[in-house]
């Protein structure tokens, strides 16, 4: 392999790198800064959910925000086409939980409409990237994965199941919702878990958290000539 070619992939092997840390950054600061966004610019309390924020004066921090997350997963590509398949149905659902938002406090029929589009989309944009770390990030090129390696794949199962816990329990809760329920936000703070979940399984993907470690370099020969036994 020429040294250009050489060259070449590992300019595309960093370029990845930080691609998937520039999704996990967004992932992980994006519950903090909209809800600090919020009590600043508006003040009152917290949301009910992250998705109501979009309601508020920071909604352009939330749409952009998964704007970005879309444009980013549709530059992403994989080990395989079912990897690459997933990426774009997860940019698609991160780009329709951007303009389809959730339903408003006294909706309009259109209203209930868009907002069974967003929570459609919202469950597709989460299941696709709990697929990715239980699935595609575990995935290994080689039969003796580092021990990085195996603490990563670690990170993502958690991360995972975190995600799919998640859902689940705002499923539950938006069920058998009660009055004394609702007051402790559940559907915000499981929301925030699993877009944290994601942000870190992103940011282990991009090896900023567990990156693997530099073999040490072979120690120089003595260039002292050993004396003959």
């Amino acid at each position: 392999m020429s040294q250009a070619s050489t060259t070449e992939e590992a300019t595309l092997a960093h370029s990845y790198l930080f691609l998937r840390r520039g999704i996990g950054v967004i992932g992980l600061a994006l519950p903090f800064v909209l809800v600090l966004a919020k009590l600043i610019v508006d003040g009152g309390g917290l949301l009910n959910s992250i998705s109501g924020y979009y309601y508020t004066d920071v909604r352009d921090v939330f749409v952009g925000s998964m704007c970005a997350v879309g444009i980013f997963l549709l530059s992403y590509r994989g080990y395989d086409t079912l990897d690459d398949i997933a990426a774009d149905l997860a940019a698609v659902a991160a780009f329709g939980v951007a303009f389809f938002p959730t339903t408003p406090v006294n909706p309009s029929q259109t209203d209930r409409v868009i907002g069974t589009m967003h929570l459609v989309f919202a469950s597709v944009f989460f299941l696709t990237l709990a697929y990715f770390c239980l699935f595609e990030f575990t995935k290994s090129n080689t039969a003796n994965p580092t021990r990085r390696k195996v603490q990563r794949n670690g990170v993502y199962v958690a991360c995972g199941v975190i995600i799919v816990a998640s859902l689940v329990l705002i499923a539950v809760f938006g069920l058998f919702l009660s009055s004394e329920t609702a007051s402790l936000r559940p559907a915000l703070w499981l929301e925030s878990a699993a877009i944290l979940a994601f942000g870190v399984a992103w940011l282990t993907k991009g090896e900023a958290i567990l990156g693997d470690l530099t073999p040490a370099p072979a120690p120089a020969p003595d260039p002292t000539p050993q004396a003959a036994a």
